[in-house]
């Protein structure tokens, strides 16, 4: 059965096109579902009844269920598990933030890129989610916290490798940044890739995905170190990785964001910083470097360092005027922060909503 929430809009005004009906339907369904953001046809007033009944006969308008949530006492972050349809479980996070909030949403039950600091990786990749999967998050989210609360910026970092479901995460950008849907700003939306280099390319090589914000995952300035946590880079090789990054058109206000989670003893060291710099060279206008200390998860070895080391680390990119900005992952003491979403049985959960 076909959900809705998978057609952009000019899927989905030939949809309404090939079934007789005028093409303003298509307009009139949108307003609903991304403006008024409804969950019931029902609710659909100024479409006929016949149109409405065939809409709840023939097609799907919601595709996730919540199970629970946790908000963090901390900083106000509110992590979902969304229910699939065939059972599996997704997270998403709510970040509320000075001045806007943003939502971090998953694109794939579980991870096959196999990063050695991840949580999400240690259950391989299940599946990908649908078009309606990635969005709903979105739309179920904004509906949760209320519409006063606008989500105005969309992370793709949640759980998997955006790029490797990449036909769908392009159309799930389409319906976020069309105007006669979800309407978000181009800048406010950000895809996080680990580095998939023809994946890179690809999409902006493409013109029907949309512009929007690059942030990869370098987490190391040498080869044989970003192998080691990153298994990713056998074949996407650093220095094939930067070569990319440095020949990609970049608009004016979209730098590339190159994430760096540091982990204590791995690849924290002064002389690691200055590695970074020198990687970066004469490109460092196209560039801004975010500084992620690592966030532990259960049954890891890894370990944060220590602020001061932290801190140097930064200074050193500094006086090679490169910007960094340190990343205090918000949501932490919910095991929402970078790294430590995960699927989950929904058996042994307790609903504490």
């Amino acid at each position: 059965m076909l959900n809705i929430k998978d057609l952009n809009f000019n899927e989905l005004e030939k949809w309404v096109r090939d079934l007789g009906w005028r093409k303003f339907r298509a307009e009139q369904i949108s307003k609903w579902i991304y403006n008024k953001k409804v969950n019931s046809y029902d609710d659909m007033t100024d479409l006929s009844k016949d149109v409405r009944n065939y809409l709840k006969e023939n097609t799907r308008l919601n595709v996730l269920t919540l199970v629970t949530y946790e908000r963090s006492s901390d900083d106000g972050s509110i992590k979902f598990l969304w229910k699939l349809h065939d059972g599996h479980t997704v997270e998403s996070v709510f970040i509320p933030e000075r001045g806007h909030n943003t939502l971090c949403i998953s694109t794939q039950v579980g991870c096959a890129v196999g990063c050695k600091f991840c949580f999400t990786t240690k259950d391989g990749l299940i599946r990908n989610l649908t078009t309606a999967e990635i969005v709903d998050q979105y739309i179920q989210s904004q509906i949760f916290v209320g519409l006063e609360k606008r989500i105005s910026n969309i992370v793709y970092m949640g759980m998997g490798e955006p790029l490797a479901n990449y036909e769908n995460v392009k159309r799930s950008v389409q319906i976020l940044t069309d105007n006669r849907m979800a309407g978000l700003s181009n800048r406010k939306i950000t895809i996080s890739s680990s580095g998939i280099i023809h994946q890179i390319k690809r999409m902006y090589q493409d013109q029907s995905f949309p512009q929007v914000r690059l942030a990869v995952s370098l987490n190391a300035s040498d080869q044989e170190t970003r192998e080691r946590i990153m298994p990713v880079s056998h074949t996407n090789r650093l220095e094939d990785l930067m070569k990319t990054l440095n020949l990609l058109p970049i608009k004016t206000g979209f730098r590339i964001m190159l994430e760096y989670v540091l982990i204590k003893g791995i690849n924290d060291k002064p002389e690691d910083a200055h590695k970074l710099a020198r990687l970066i060279g004469r490109s460092k206008k196209r560039y801004k470097v975010n500084l992620i200390p690592f966030n532990p998860y259960p049954g890891t070895d890894f370990k944060r360092p220590e602020k001061e080391r932290i801190e140097k680390f930064q200074k050193i990119l500094w006086q090679y005027n490169i910007g960094a900005f340190v990343r205090w992952s918000k949501g932490s003491d919910i095991s929402a922060a970078c790294g430590q979403l995960r699927k989950k049985e929904i058996g042994s959960l307790i609903n504490i909503r």
